[in-house]
């Protein structure tokens, strides 16, 4: 890239092409980016660019801040603006959504901060110049996008920061933090706002105060981050008013928050401690050295049983979407509900050696074989019912059948009740038994199968007699497609309309 004044935040900074696409199937591209960037972020500036054969990261970058430092230096506004973007961005701090980056003039104008770039080198939390950094993008979307009168501002990667501060995602600490950090940016944004109101570009929104939490945890953590955002909001009250309606969002830009290395989206927990090529990630490299401990004797208190990365509780994610709802405008959707805890079975198991019988029968000409399984007191557990020349569909129905009532009794569901509900069971195979004394007929396999259940394990010897009756049908053949002669009436039977005409002389 060139050599000017506005660019220089990216001279000293060791770059590579990698050859890089948006999607799997997608053609390839060359990106210029930071050696130490890597190839995600290079896939990531594809997508955010998409249809550029050749992409520059700070070409691509001059082409968004270009025209938006023209406008500041126009109005007077900042004039080192141009310089200090391309500094956050370099310094992988935040960048603007994809809109801002193609300038187009359509939807919310978004930028996200990556909280991990805000750190110092001895671990220290910078809130200065993340107050500053918000600011400046504040003015940044203002001056690309002066008709839009709501901004998104978000964070993303707020796992890694819990991790480096040595929180717990799902901890009541964590949250707290969260939520400050959201009033830190959200007050920060305010001012930036309320001053361009100043030039009387807008006719003002009233700025309000948002409810922060205690200081008092929070300050252990991140000394002093709970008074600056104290007093830069009531600098933000004292000017009443701002130019933008909301201000506060998290947007839906994972190839953004990918370009600035975020290992999680915005303020969702990671739910393993392992990379994409199977090392350890960062925030748990960071999680051990907040423990003070090295891989080795984190990998040893692990064999042992300590929970070194514990997985977040399924309703963690929720609960920070909760706590920081409130202050946000535009917030993704809520994450799931967790599902409710399986309900315990109480199945009770049939011994391994059981007794029971196997009863060979014929239904209206159908053979079928009916075996019982019982507990040691001699109640039944199970059945199956096999058929001899059925076909595979229905066989396989018959089976799942079989299971699911012998699952029923293994669960305490009594044998009267699938007697009360299956008996006179009506479709065919149907008519009378041949090779069971104690059934006579049966309406179906079925109705056969719990008549001689109920014989044999609930001693009913008096139940009904099956009727067996014709099979309901369409029609059965050229008789009942026969067209009615006058002053018939219509036998209760088919169904189908009849067509044809049927011969009554041919004199």
């Amino acid at each position: 890239m060139g050599t000017d004044s506005t660019d220089k935040s990216w001279h000293g900074i060791k770059q590579s092409v990698f050859s890089a696409s948006a999607e799997p199937d997608a053609p390839m591209v060359a990106v210029k980016i930071p050696a130490a960037w890597g190839q995600g972020a290079a896939n990531a500036l594809a997508a955010i660019l998409p249809g550029v054969e050749r992409l520059d990261i700070a070409l691509a970058a001059q082409a968004w801040i270009g025209p938006i430092a023209t406008r500041g230096a126009t109005a007077a506004i900042r004039p080192a603006l141009g310089a200090e973007l391309h500094a956050l961005l370099a310094a992988r701090r935040g960048a603007p959504g994809p809109a801002i980056w193609r300038n187009q003039q359509t939807g919310v104008p978004e930028f996200i901060f990556n909280l991990d770039g805000f750190f110092t080198q001895v671990g220290d939390f910078d809130a200065n110049a993340l107050g500053e950094a918000v600011q400046l993008a504040v003015i940044a979307l203002t001056l690309g996008r002066p008709g839009a009168h709501r901004l998104s501002l978000g964070f993303t990667d707020l796992n890694l920061m819990l991790a480096r501060l040595g929180l717990e995602y799902d901890s009541a600490a964590a949250r707290d933090v969260a939520v400050l950090l959201t009033g830190f940016i959200g007050v920060h944004a305010d001012l930036a706002s309320a001053s361009l109101l100043a030039r009387g570009a807008a006719p003002g929104y009233a700025i309000t105060a948002a409810e922060l939490p205690d200081g008092s945890v929070v300050d252990r953590i991140i000394p002093g981050l709970h008074a600056a955002t104290r007093a830069a909001q009531a600098g933000a009250l004292a000017m009443q008013t701002r130019r933008h309606e909301t201000l506060l969002g998290f947007p839906d830009c994972p190839a953004v928050e990918a370009l600035l290395g975020a290992g999680t989206r915005d303020f969702a927990p990671a739910f393993s401690p392992m990379d994409e090529s199977g090392g350890l990630s960062l925030w748990a490299s960071h999680r051990l050295a907040a423990l003070g401990l090295s891989a080795e004797a984190a990998l040893a208190q692990t064999l042992a049983g300590a929970m070194i990365f514990p997985a977040p509780k399924p309703a963690a994610h929720a609960a920070m979407h909760d706590a920081l709802a409130p202050m946000v405008a535009q917030m993704p959707a809520r994450p799931a509900a967790p599902m409710p805890a399986r309900r315990a079975a109480n199945r009770e198991l049939l011994p391994a050696r059981r007794t029971g019988y196997t009863q060979k029968a014929s239904v209206g000409g159908h053979k079928l074989f009916l075996s019982t399984g019982e507990y040691a007191n001699g109640r039944l557990g199970e059945i199956f019912i096999a058929l001899h020349k059925e076909g595979s569909a229905f066989r396989g129905l018959m089976d799942a059948f079989a299971i699911a009532v012998s699952l029923g009794l293994q669960h305490g569901v009594g044998l009267e009740e699938y007697v009360e509900a299956f008996t006179f069971t009506r479709f065919g195979p149907a008519g009378s038994v041949e090779g069971d004394p104690a059934v006579a007929a049966a309406t179906s396999m079925i109705d056969y199968v719990f008549r001689n259940l109920a014989v044999n394990y609930l001693g009913q010897t008096n139940l009904a007699p099956a009727t067996p009756e014709p099979a309901d049908s369409v029609g059965d053949g050229a008789a009942d497609r026969a067209p009615l002669l006058p002053l018939d009436l219509p036998m209760p039977a088919p169904r189908e309309r009849r067509r044809g005409l049927k011969l009554v002389s041919n004199a």
